[in-house]
């Protein structure tokens, strides 16, 4: 578990050095951590950022995908849906690549907001919410998010595991949109995103 001593000073990011041998040492509290401790670390909101210790070469972004490859892995753990992490696999070296991004960020950070609210409401109401309490609020979030994922592939869909129906006759498709226009509608459905989320919100 993480601890008071493995935070750096206040404003300051916690120093972690990855050696050859794959030990990761964390400079804060000058011993060597793990895996599961990093994660606890992100938990708890622990800022840190990873180094190659022989390059200094900043190898944040992969240990941090590490961590997800090993909670996935954990049974009962799986967050990420199959058809989620198709999608996400298809947009390597799409056009769309630059957008995704900051659009994922923008939703998780919509989507956290909103369970945090959810969390202030219930307290105040002089109780804590159990997990069933949620259920409801995170299918709507879910399903806004789903939403806006097929705005980015519109047939990725049509992939699954499942066949999909009867085609109908072919026909033209539309003319890929310039990267302003596609940004323009990204920005549009983000803002219907929120309005439906804070909607949702005031009905709980």
């Amino acid at each position: 578990m993480a601890d008071s001593q493995d935070s750096a000073a206040p404003g300051e990011r916690v120093v972690i050095k990855k050696y050859a041998n794959r030990r990761l040492y964390n400079t804060a509290s000058s011993s060597y951590v793990t895996l599961e401790h990093l994660s606890e670390m992100v938990k708890q909101n622990i800022d840190f950022v990873v180094y190659d210790a022989k390059t200094n070469e900043d190898i944040t972004r992969s240990v941090l995908t590490q961590i997800i490859f090993e909670e996935e892995s954990q049974q009962g753990q799986s967050l990420l849906p199959i058809q989620f992490l198709r999608q996400l696999i298809g947009f390597y070296g799409n056009s769309m690549q630059a957008f995704l991004p900051s659009y994922l960020e923008l939703s998780l950070a919509s989507f956290t907001e909103q369970q945090e609210r959810m969390r202030k409401q219930f307290q105040a109401m002089g109780h804590t919410p159990g997990v069933g309490a949620f259920d409801e609020q995170v299918r709507q979030n879910l399903a806004l998010f789903d939403r806006a994922m097929k705005m980015f592939s519109p047939f990725a869909y049509a992939k699954a595991d499942t066949p999909p129906p009867a085609a109908p006759p072919p026909r033209a498709e539309p003319a890929a949109p310039a990267a302003d226009e596609a940004l323009s509608a990204l920005r549009k459905q983000m803002e219907e995103m929120q309005a439906q989320i804070e909607k949702l919100a005031s009905k709980r």
